[in-house]
């Protein structure tokens, strides 16, 4: 992979209403990895101090999303198609940091794996860990270059 759509990872992170109300940062994209990072406030955790499962599992896919982008070709998008969250600890700290890998891209399907982090700035551990199924997909109307 020597070339990637970094126009579409940043589309992807600078488009998306949920994404930017969530406070979910892009911090680097490289072909077939992406970082983010979100500094944690009260409204991201659950009844007892800690960060949301559903927070979590945006922050995974999310971040999955735009590595899995960053592997389609010029004018294809992907969706998700399939998601699975597995919790690894509890998560509490400062802000959460997600690491996105491609394992696999292919012309109908992307698989991805999602690392998320969380703690303070010298002391992060992984608190969950994702599989995405992005599907690749050309939007109506458009064929890819």
């Amino acid at each position: 992979m020597d070339s990637f759509n970094k126009n579409e990872v940043e589309r992807i992170f600078s488009s998306a209403p949920f994404i930017a109300d969530m406070g979910l940062e892009l911090v680097a994209i490289e072909s077939g990895e992406c970082r983010s990072r979100l500094v944690l406030a009260n409204r991201h955790l659950q009844q007892d101090g800690f960060v949301h499962f559903g927070v979590q599992a945006t922050v995974a896919d999310h971040t999955a999303g735009a590595a899995g982008a960053s592997t389609a070709k010029p004018g294809q998008i992907v969706l998700t198609s399939d998601f699975s969250l597995k919790l690894l600890r509890s998560a509490r700290g400062t802000h959460l940091e997600c690491i996105a890998t491609v394992l696999k891209a292919g012309s109908s399907l992307t698989v991805v794996e999602s690392e998320v982090y969380c703690g303070t700035a010298d002391d992060m551990r992984l608190v969950s860990k994702a599989m995405v199924t992005l599907a690749v997909v050309s939007p109506r109307g458009q064929n890819p270059g």
